[in-house]
């Protein structure tokens, strides 16, 4: 069916009871098998009695391979990402979206609550199983106590939070900083940052604070919960409980019930406009990669990149960074570039560094030939 960073999903029909089932093949975990072990582990410590994870059923060997694969439950109805590009204009405010956020926050509190990371969490792991959404894929979840290095770290750019781009472990705080993603992602029904190349210059302007635009109908209460969910410092976004009670209290108890009536009357007239919605959205750059992968590449060389710089929390710098939105081609004798040849006009220092820094990576490759800058 699909790859992720480290497995490959197949469907096949368990023949005792001729049942559906997720076949997840743990590539060379003959010789390597801590993903896993780890994803075993994770779903039997993860307290399942509110059925908000996918189940794992049992695991055997593949017996040319001697690679592990897991067992597991099948959602026949298909991911989050799916199901948004198939309905995204029936799905209203009040009876889809809050619903779906509801119960994606109460899975994520059940694994925050068993002090559990999700970690890799994105549109792409959250599944349909005719009507109850359910967490999958908890083979990069781990402990909140443990310890993780830059060289395990797989995910997908635009839902990391920036921290971890700086060095910092994967915590609690950054899943929700994910979630704000899996937010923005139910009210515009596309993929953040689907229209750029996902390299090192998306992961620029993460850090510099560039977020998604906010859609027109998104009610304003709804929009404070998600900007605070994706705030640049962990410790101002909000815990997974106080998330889901403002949901539940926005689903359940009718509390802003007229901002989300305005909301979806919008809603409506933007989609009848054609402003909003998958199929008006930016074409997809061929380059925007969202399964799961290793980053730890780009992660040093953003380390290596920001080690003199005054990046901080919460604060603008006396600099600002200007990007250059557009692709430019320049004829560069490379053999003769110095850093007193390049000039980049309402540039930060930070960012001819960079800019410097990745043509120098390419100086042997590009000598004499046609590049582009972006």
């Amino acid at each position: 069916m699909t790859k992720g960073g480290y497995g490959i999903i197949y469907k096949a029909t368990w023949l005792i009871n001729n049942e559906t089932v997720i076949l997840k093949r743990f590539e060379n975990s003959k010789n390597n098998n801590k993903y896993f072990l780890n994803e075993l582990k994770s779903n039997q410590l993860i307290d399942k009695v509110n059925n908000y994870i996918i189940q794992i059923y049992g695991f055997t060997k593949d017996p040319e391979l001697e690679d592990y694969i897991l067992i597991m439950e099948y959602a026949s109805k298909g991911d989050l990402h799916k199901y948004l590009q198939n309905n995204f204009t029936n799905i209203t405010w009040k009876n889809h979206k809050l619903r779906i956020l509801r119960l994606i926050s109460a899975g994520l509190d059940n694994i925050h609550d068993n002090k559990f990371i999700r970690r890799d969490f994105h549109s792409g792991n959250i599944l349909l199983d005719v009507f109850q959404w359910k967490i999958g894929d908890l083979g990069l979840s781990q402990s909140e106590n443990s310890e993780s290095s830059n060289n395990e770290i797989y995910g997908v750019i635009p839902y990391i939070a920036p921290e971890i781009f700086k060095g910092s472990a994967f915590s609690k705080e950054a899943d929700i900083y994910s979630l704000g993603m899996i937010m923005w992602e139910i009210t515009a029904g596309c993929k953040p940052f689907a229209n750029v190349k996902h390299d090192i210059h998306l992961i620029y302007k993460i850090l510099d604070g560039e977020r998604p635009n906010i859609t027109e109908d998104t009610p304003e209460c709804y929009a404070n919960l998600m900007k605070s969910c994706w705030d640049p410092d962990p410790q101002k976004r909000p815990p997974i409980k106080e998330i889901y009670l403002a949901l539940n209290s926005w689903f359940r108890e009718g509390i802003n019930e007229t901002e989300f009536e305005q909301a979806e009357a919008k809603r409506k007239r933007l989609i009848e406009s054609k402003k909003i919605g998958p199929e008006f959205a930016e074409k997809c750059h061929p380059e925007a990669i969202y399964t799961s992968r290793p980053l730890s590449a780009l992660i040093s060389k953003c380390l290596s990149t920001n080690s003199s710089s005054t990046i901080s929390f919460g604060k603008k710098q006396d600099y600002n960074y200007n990007y250059i939105s557009k692709e430019k081609e320049l004829d560069i004798d490379i053999k003769g570039l110095s850093s007193q040849n390049i000039t980049i006009q309402n540039s930060s220092t930070s960012l001819k560094k960079r800019n410097q820094e990745e043509l120098n990576l390419e100086t042997q490759e590009n000598i004499g030939k046609r590049i582009k800058i972006s």
